[in-house]
């Protein structure tokens, strides 16, 4: 029998509260459980003590007895200073969505294009004196 240590949810739509259990991994999120360990109210500000209570006694034996906890019991536990901090790695957290990753090449095609043709008027300039540097030249023969 894998055991898991959990939250079963409960009250109303909107309005969560949740029940810290150990339960059997192959029951349904808020069925049958065997032992409610806890709560944990998420509508409560993070620094609020009654935002997670626990019985630590009975969480540690349930963890004896091979009971694996979620990964957010895990982090309740961790932040209890009960578990070790596991080392997390989402290498995609930071990564922009693919609408923002479109734009970014739209911009950067956009800006070489406008680094483009700064660059192609500097040059014309020079194009356009050596004609004006003949036609003062041909003038000169006109002239003769």
């Amino acid at each position: 029998m894998a055991m898991k240590i959990r939250l079963a949810r409960g009250g109303s739509k909107k309005r969560p509260h949740y029940s810290i259990v150990a339960a059997d991994s192959r029951m349904a999120r808020d069925g049958r459980f065997i032992e409610k360990l806890g709560t944990y109210n998420p509508l409560l500000p993070k620094d609020s003590e009654e935002r997670v209570k626990m019985n630590m006694e009975r969480v540690q034996y349930w963890l004896g007895e091979g009971a694996q906890p979620t990964d957010r019991i895990s982090r309740f536990l961790e932040a209890a200073g009960v578990a070790e901090k596991k080392e997390r790695n989402n290498p995609n957290k930071a990564k922009p969505g693919q609408k923002a990753q479109d734009r970014a090449e739209e911009k950067a095609a956009a800006k070489a294009e406008a680094e483009e043709a700064a660059k192609t008027p500097k040059e014309e300039p020079a194009a356009e004196e050596a004609p004006a540097e003949e036609a003062a030249g041909e003038e000169e023969k006109a002239a003769d």
